[in-house]
């Protein structure tokens, strides 16, 4: 059984972090079922392992928290819909790059609810969306923005920290970083790409689409 906990209004960023790491040694001792945690949290920098000084490139704007996840820099804040995953990976198969793919594919089937084509890329963390309306890059290839972010952390196989897709934040925020290392595209949100879509509508994607991806429902 997987436990699904949904929380209001903004979460603080290190007492969600103490709640998961205590949350994933429970699992791993037998003591808690998994968990899905979806939340908002204000807005903040998180800098993950491999996070370069150079990509804060606005120091002061916001909160910036280091964090043990994998990945670079990355934007939360509000009209971000945050999914942490305390998976039990030993379980589940014990192979991170699978792991890995699961959530991306669990992303990708959360954005085709919404006629949205998520795509993956070599070499570019997260999911992405092609921008056919925009001028080309410089080298000619069709621009493409970034819609969910996904870095995580395991612990005795239990994984912890998770992804996030953009519903509807202030896209200006991630201008205080290169978010994730990448400098030649940009991010976007469902209601940026014109979708009347709430949170209250990712969650319900999110939960069925769980299913099809991790249970093979």
């Amino acid at each position: 059984m997987v436990e699904w906990i949904t929380s209001a209004g903004l979460t603080d960023y290190r007492s969600a972090e103490a709640w998961m790491e205590a949350r994933a040694t429970a699992i791993a001792a037998g003591d808690a079922e998994e968990c899905i945690w979806l939340l908002e949290h204000p807005p903040l920098y998180t800098a993950g392992t491999s996070a370069k000084p150079a990509d804060l490139t606005d120091p002061d704007r916001f909160d910036v928290f280091e964090t043990r996840r994998g990945g670079q820099y990355t934007y939360h804040g509000p009209g971000q819909r945050v999914a942490y995953v305390m998976l039990d990976v030993g379980k589940r198969g014990r192979d991170v790059r699978v792991f890995v793919q699961q959530l991306e594919a669990w992303v990708i089937a959360t954005l085709d609810t919404f006629n949205v084509r998520g795509e993956i890329r070599d070499g570019r963390v997260g999911v992405w969306v092609a921008r056919p309306e925009k001028p080309p890059l410089p080298d000619g290839t069709l621009a493409e923005d970034k819609i969910a972010a996904i870095g995580i952390r395991l612990r005795k196989w239990v994984s912890f920290h998770g992804l996030s897709i953009n519903v509807e934040p202030d896209l200006s925020h991630f201008d205080g970083i290169v978010p994730c290392g990448i400098a030649d595209h940009g991010v976007t949100s469902l209601v940026d790409l014109g979708l009347p879509v709430g949170m209250d509508d990712v969650d319900v994607a999110l939960k069925q689409q769980f299913g099809t991806v991790f249970e093979g429902d």
